[in-house]
C-alpha cells in the first residue's frame, strides 16, 4: 500500500477562452506522478468563438497565438489519452476542466481513456488546512509563469506533496 506521503497525484489544468458556459480549453497541461510535464496549446475549432479579453490577461495567452502555435483539438486528445491511459488526474478546478475536457474530446471525436477527479477527493483535512499557506511557499519558489497550465498543475502536484507531510 502506498502511504500518503510517498504518493504523487497526476494533476491536469485547463487555461480556457473564457468563464461562460461559451468558453472552450485553450491550453492543457499535466504534472504526471513520475514527475514529467505536458503542456501544449490548442487551436480553437470553428464553431469556438468566444473570447474574453479578462481571461487573456489572466493566462496572456492570445487567441492569434493558438491559431498559429495550437495543437489540434485530436492530437491534443490522443496525447492526453497515451499519457494518462486508464489513469485518474485530478483537478483543483474540476467543475470547469472538466467540461472543458469534455468539450475537447466530444470536438476531436476521441473517446477519453482515462478518469479525471476533484483533487479534493484526495485530500486530508489536514492539508485542506495548510493548503493556501503551503500553495504560496510553493509559488514563491517557482520559477514558472503563473496561470500556465502545466505550471499551475506543477504547483497543484507540488503542494499536494508538501502538505501530506503534515500531520493532523
Amino acid at each position: 500500500m502506498i502511504k500518503r506521503k510517498d504518493f504523487k497525484p497526476n494533476i491536469i489544468d485547463v487555461e480556457a477562452s473564457g468563464f461562460d458556459p461559451l468558453s472552450y480549453p485553450i491550453e492543457v497541461g499535466v504534472a504526471l506522478d513520475n514527475g514529467s510535464r505536458y503542456s501544449t496549446l490548442i487551436h480553437p475549432v470553428e464553431v469556438w468563438k468566444h473570447w474574453d479579453t479578462t481571461a487573456e490577461k489572466l493566462h496572456h495567452i492570445q487567441r492569434d497565438t493558438l491559431l498559429h502555435h495550437g495543437k489540434s483539438v485530436k492530437d491534443v486528445a490522443l496525447k492526453l489519452n497515451e499519457l494518462l491511459h486508464e489513469k485518474t488526474v485530478y483537478s483543483d478546478g474540476w467543475v470547469v476542466d472538466k467540461p472543458w475536457l469534455e468539450v475537447l474530446f466530444f470536438q476531436a471525436g476521441v473517446t477519453r481513456t482515462f478518469y479525471i477527479s476533484p483533487l479534493e477527493m484526495i485530500l486530508s483535512e489536514s492539508q485542506m488546512d495548510h493548503w493556501h499557506e503551503i500553495k504560496n511557499k510553493v509559488i514563491e519558489v517557482s520559477t514558472s509563469e503563473r496561470h500556465r497550465a502545466s505550471s499551475d498543475a506543477w504547483v497543484i502536484q507540488q503542494t499536494y506533496i508538501r502538505t501530506s507531510d503534515i500531520s493532523g
